[in-house]
């Protein structure tokens, strides 16, 4: 698809490159949120395929600013496409309390969800939601795990967790849909750190059972 540049509250765009999850497509949303943030106009959110982009209204003006993000989306070229960065690996003890619905629902063994999740590396798109909350894709097929139809008040920090074919680290306690497999005792983030983020987007993740 073409990507669509939409209007989003008075002082930000949507940029719409495509509706699927697609390294390639992850790697021109973050490509085009540096630039844009790299030209001072003001914060961008990637996500797996669109861009907010915000800026000042005291200093741009709406029309300005969509012809700057049109200028950046033609200039981008090639980009590397996700998956290229670090293997960062979990250590995971797959105890979580969803993780024999999420067996049912697969029509697998729990054991078999554990294998499957920890089967392969899944990519880094993006770090959203909260600090260090790093969303991973490529989970097995097999596992079916929708999120909750009521989100729980309170996950705990270092909840391994899937959803719709993602999985990620809670990197804190917050409430919270996605289905619990088990835990980590990695930190996610930590802002005492060099790098406050255990995972950064483009790195692959690995789960690895205890």
């Amino acid at each position: 698809m073409q990507p669509r540049i939409l209007p989003f509250g008075e002082a930000a765009l949507l940029v719409e490159l495509e509706r699927r999850i697609d390294p390639l497509v992850a790697a021109r949303a973050a490509a085009l949120a540096d630039r844009w943030e790299a030209l001072g106009r003001g914060p961008a959110v990637p996500t797996y395929a669109s861009v907010l982009l915000r800026w000042d209204p005291l200093v741009t003006v709406a029309e300005a600013a969509r012809r700057e993000a049109e200028t950046i989306l033609a200039s981008l070229g090639d980009v590397r496409p996700l998956g290229k960065g670090r293997l960062v690996e979990v250590p995971t003890r797959y105890d979580g309390p969803d993780l024999d619905d999420v067996a049912r629902a697969s029509g697998l063994s729990a054991r078999e969800v554990v294998r499957a999740h920890t089967s392969r590396d899944h990519v880094a798109y993006f770090v959203g939601f909260m600090p260090g909350f790093a969303y991973c894709a490529g989970v097995d097929e097999r596992i079916v795990a929708p999120r909750l139809a009521s989100p729980r008040a309170r996950v705990p920090a270092g909840s391994v967790a899937v959803a719709d074919g993602q999985t990620a680290v809670y990197p804190a306690d917050s409430p919270g849909g996605w289905r619990l497999l088990g835990r980590t005792d990695l930190v996610a983030f930590d802002a005492s750190r060099d790098e406050a983020a255990l995972v950064r987007p483009g790195d692959r993740v690995r789960f690895v059972a205890l």
